[in-house]
């Protein structure tokens, strides 16, 4: 078995792939074992327990997320805020935060925490701190718009505005994610592994776009 190279992280990662395949609780040691290729006996010489590589796997979630922001390092410094409306500011940033849950791990990460936030609360943590840094994000925008005057709001009805829309906007985002991974479930040609050849749904991000959109020009009393 030792040829087999066997890390900490490789057997988290197969946690992740596993679990993906079948959901966190229906996954066994033996299923990850197997999906390494090694016998299950192996597994105790990186983890007391399921228990330990249960919580070490949240963990590792909880630190790939974290990485993960709503608006790319150096986006503010663009000129896009004078040549956009916020619609289409919006549209981009929703439509490159979707593409990287879509891509592995964060396909698998995103599915395994908020499988996992109902009933663990380092999982709810996790989900609730992903959501506050969205809220983070589309208040730096909106506030960009309101102070050029291309929105119309107060400081109180921003605050307002940005806990909802996010709120919203992740919550269209959850079950783009789920749906997805259900048919990905469905359909092991394309399974784990090549989830990459899986093209972006557009027909659903459109009516993410549509949502948005509408939400921001009633809302946000924005002069496009």
């Amino acid at each position: 078995m030792a040829s087999k190279n066997i890390s900490r992280e490789k057997i988290i990662s197969a946690f992740l792939f596993c679990a993906f395949d079948k959901n966190v609780g229906a996954t066994s040691l033996q299923d990850i074992a197997e999906y390494l290729g090694i016998k299950k006996a192996s597994l105790y010489n990186h983890f007391q327990g399921r228990d330990e590589m249960y919580a070490e796997t949240l963990a590792y979630c909880g630190s790939q997320m974290e990485a993960l922001n709503f608006i790319p390092e150096n986006f503010m410094k663009l000129d896009l805020f004078q040549k956009k409306s916020l619609t289409d500011v919006f549209n981009t940033l929703i439509r490159r935060y979707i593409q990287i849950y879509e891509a592995e791990p964060y396909f698998q990460i995103f599915a395994f925490v908020h499988s996992e936030k109902y009933f663990n609360q380092l999982a709810a943590e996790i989900a609730d701190r992903e959501i506050q840094k969205l809220e983070y994000g589309v208040s730096q925008i909106m506030l960009i718009y309101c102070n050029d005057k291309k929105a119309g709001l107060s400081p109180a009805e921003l605050d307002a505005a940005v806990k909802f829309y996010s709120s919203s906007l992740f919550n269209q985002i959850d079950l783009y994610i789920m749906h997805k991974k259900e048919i990905v479930r469905q359909n092991p040609e394309c399974g784990v592994g090549s989830l990459f050849a899986l093209p972006t749904d557009d027909a659903v991000l459109n009516e993410i776009y549509r949502l948005s959109d509408a939400y921001l020009k009633t809302v946000m009393k924005v002069q496009d």
